[in-house]
């Protein structure tokens, strides 16, 4: 299996090198490594198009290469399946991310853009997320982190992928608990509590520096989440599809007069082009 390897957290991350290590380790792959050349963090479906992308090819030490970008995830997987590598990849594994990413955290996470854009270009997909030692619930990542276990759980997803009943169009997102692995759970996604605030932390002249984001999120405590999965120290793993349409409201809509706000100018067939003065002086 032709496999892409890629994160947000950089690619100098250990989770991302101890995700490679076991992934080396799983006979029949083939695998390619593009990730971003510092942290992207929190930077989601974001995309580079103003500037020109660098590329450096980087040598691991232990007899393989990949290469290090300046752009995103996303940039990353759109390497891959544009002719940088060989092949095309046949699996999109991102992470091992510093930190979880649950419920509404996947909105932000780079580590999940990259998988929601290999299923975007047809190609199956697996974000892989750790929590923290100390068993932070929210995206902090602690002092120190433990990926021997997420390593093993998400490489032996990759080398039994053929036979995980995963529909066409759908990602998976991992996330494994701190601390002792009691199992592995499917789950929904579950619902974030922020706790933003608006703190100025400084001025200078007439420029102020705020802080908008919180460190310390909760989370709404309802059964068969991945919240509830990780407190309860197992393995969560959500099956989250990109289709945004909510369908429950197609007819409900449909019901409705949107033909009312089109008024006069749908039926002008167009403005009339303004007449332009000239002057022959």
């Amino acid at each position: 299996m032709k496999v892409l390897l890629t994160n947000d957290d950089g690619i100098t991350a250990t989770g991302f090198h101890a995700f490679r290590r076991a992934l080396l380790a799983v006979p029949g792959i083939e695998l390619a490594v593009i990730a971003p050349d510092s942290n992207r963090s929190a930077i989601g479906r974001g995309i580079t198009t103003r500037a020109p992308l660098t590329v450096e090819e980087v040598d691991f030490g232990d007899g393989t290469k990949g290469f290090a970008t300046d752009g995103t995830p996303v940039d990353c997987v759109r390497f891959a399946t544009l002719g940088l590598l060989e092949f095309t990849p046949e699996l999109i594994v991102s992470g091992i991310n510093h930190g979880a990413n649950l419920g509404d955290d996947i909105t932000y996470s780079g580590t999940v853009a990259a998988a929601f854009e290999g299923v975007i270009l047809g190609i199956p997909a697996i974000a892989v997320s750790q929590q923290a030692r100390r068993g932070e619930m929210g995206w902090s990542f602690g002092e120190e982190m433990d990926f021997s276990r997420a390593a093993e759980f998400a490489a032996g997803l990759v080398e039994n992928f053929h036979d995980v009943p995963l529909q066409d169009g759908t990602i998976l997102n991992v996330n494994v608990p701190a601390g002792p692995v009691e199992g592995a759970r499917v789950c929904t996604l579950g619902k974030r509590i922020y706790r933003d605030r608006l703190e100025q932390t400084g001025e200078d002249g007439g420029r102020k520096t705020y802080r908008i984001y919180g460190d310390d999120p909760s989370y709404v405590n309802e059964d068969g989440t991945d919240f509830e999965a990780i407190a309860e120290g197992n393995i969560a793993v959500t099956p989250v599809h990109f289709d945004l349409t909510s369908r429950e409201s197609i007819e409900t809509l449909a019901r409705f007069d949107l033909n009312a706000f089109v008024g006069e100018v749908g039926n002008t067939g167009g403005a009339s082009e303004p007449e332009i003065a000239t002057s022959l002086d």
